[in-house]
């Protein structure tokens, strides 16, 4: 088994990441759609509004990272969104999600953002342990609401 590469995804790679995203899609419940998948990768990687890094092992996708832009008010400076993080499950306890967080803290920090930050699901425990194991803190200060719109 080779070490995982990362690669900076370009519009032209939604392609070889759609069906790692729609698996991911699947874990978080939502129905299978391969090309709804692919068609919102590239719209999102096209347009510049998001950035995604995936790992590959013996030329296959095994993860990626998702980032999306984003600014603080209060210190009027760049943040960035980890809104997707996804390690297929025979791929998993090999390095390759601490890979992904560590190009993506690298990615913001060149950037010149000043943190980057993730919501987790209360019941992705294995996760959350990652998380916190790589230095991520959990915030005790702000409470997230969510609006659904029409």
């Amino acid at each position: 088994m080779c070490n995982p590469i990362v690669v900076h995804a370009a519009p032209d790679d939604a392609s070889e990441v759609a069906l790692l995203f729609d698996a991911y899609l699947v874990w978080y419940g939502a129905d299978s759609d391969p090309d709804k998948a692919r068609l919102f990768l590239t719209q999102r990687l096209t347009n510049n509004e998001s950035t995604l890094f995936f790992a590959k092992r013996n030329d296959r996708p095994v993860g990626f990272v998702h980032l999306y832009p984003l600014f603080s008010s209060i210190s009027m400076e760049p943040i960035w969104l980890l809104n997707d993080l996804f390690v297929v499950e025979d791929a998993r306890g090999h390095g390759i999600g601490t890979l992904l967080l560590h190009t993506a803290a690298q990615y913001a920090s060149e950037l010149g953002a000043i943190r980057l930050e993730l919501d987790a699901a209360h019941t992705n425990t294995q996760a959350m342990a990652l998380y916190e194991r790589l230095g991520w803190k959990r915030d005790d200060t702000f409470q997230q609401y969510v609006l659904n719109l029409p």
